[in-house]
């Protein structure tokens, strides 16, 4: 799940997400507030995490600031884990493992070596 400040850049990363890992993949953005502004909402975070939760646990990729801050208060050991990860690169790294059918701690460990991932 992608949390983001921004509604479009949540919407636009779950959709890279899916068309490189597939649309079987649960992935779901929770992006800016409920009127549509830039910033983080509680509500939108639970409401996704409610539309992808298929009882194998939930990893959140956070963009920034309070993103983080707000994913954090959904955490549960062992269910809803937040990665600290790059955005793009972790979500996709997490999503690609996740449609092997890999367990939370695999998805996870996928989505902390997108850190060393190189461009060049």
């Amino acid at each position: 799940m992608l949390v983001s400040h921004s509604a479009g850049l949540a919407a636009e990363a779950v959709a890279l997400v899916r068309g490189i890992a597939g649309d079987d993949v649960p992935v779901a953005a929770a992006g800016g507030t409920e009127d549509g502004g830039l910033g983080t909402s509680l509500d939108l975070i639970e409401a996704a995490l409610r539309a992808v939760d298929q009882g194998d646990g939930v990893l959140l990729v956070p963009d920034l600031g309070s993103s983080v801050l707000t994913a954090c208060l959904v955490e549960e050991a062992g269910r809803v884990v937040v990665a600290d990860v790059p955005f793009v690169e972790g979500a996709i790294a997490a999503a690609v493992m996740a449609g092997t059918g890999a367990p939370l701690a695999d998805v996870l460990a996928a989505a902390e070596e997108a850190r060393a991932f190189r461009k060049l």
